[in-house]
């Protein structure tokens, strides 16, 4: 099923999570026992497998992406993995545009997956979303492994130099970076 959901990626030129990453994300959804978890950039339906996996049997994934096709082709993932329909909620729009739409403090885990140079953004969003203890990912921390080499400064590499920057300097979370797929950059909020 994620073999499939793999390859539709690959027709519309998505790069899915790695099965590393989404294993991490499974495990991070699980120790949470998360319920509510929001992924910006739905693709294929791949990571949203991943988490739901380790989601409880109740809880539900906010899904949001731009391209409304990319929706369509991860709601025939979900279907493909018998993930019942009320368990995704998917949300079409720009991520800056939906997540302030999204209720406050109600989140257990926020991944972010979307635009690269929206990173910061994303990041106060998701301190807004998250409950005291919820943890925020972003997928691509380590962009090929341009981050850790300073001669890269093209607009992408810098924003995610400067998300992992933030990130490790912040006093209100706790992060770790895992070398997972293309690096996983996770942070739970202090409560």
């Amino acid at each position: 099923m994620l073999v499939a959901a793999r390859a539709r990626a690959e027709e519309v030129g998505v790069v899915p999570v790695s099965p590393g990453a989404g294993a991490a994300l499974r495990f991070l959804a699980a120790v949470l026992d998360a319920r509510s978890v929001v992924e910006i950039g739905t693709g294929t339906g791949v990571s949203g497998v991943w988490l739901l996996r380790g989601m409880r049997p109740d809880g539900v994934l906010t899904t949001v992406d731009v391209e409304a096709e990319h929706q369509r082709l991860a709601k025939v993932t979900f279907a493909e993995a018998g993930v019942p329909s009320q368990r995704v909620r998917s949300i079409p729009g720009a991520a800056l545009d939906v997540l302030p739409r999204l209720t406050d403090g109600h989140y257990d885990l926020v991944l972010c997956d979307g635009e690269k140079i929206e990173y910061a953004a994303y990041l106060t969003e998701a301190l807004r979303l998250l409950r005291p203890g919820g943890v925020v990912v972003f997928d691509n921390a380590l962009w090929h492994d341009r981050v850790a080499d300073p001669a890269k400064r093209d607009e992408t590499t810098l924003a995610i130099r400067d998300l992992v920057r933030t990130v490790a300097e912040s006093e209100e979370l706790t992060p770790v970076l895992l070398p997972v797929g293309d690096g996983l950059l996770a942070a739970k909020k202090h409560a």
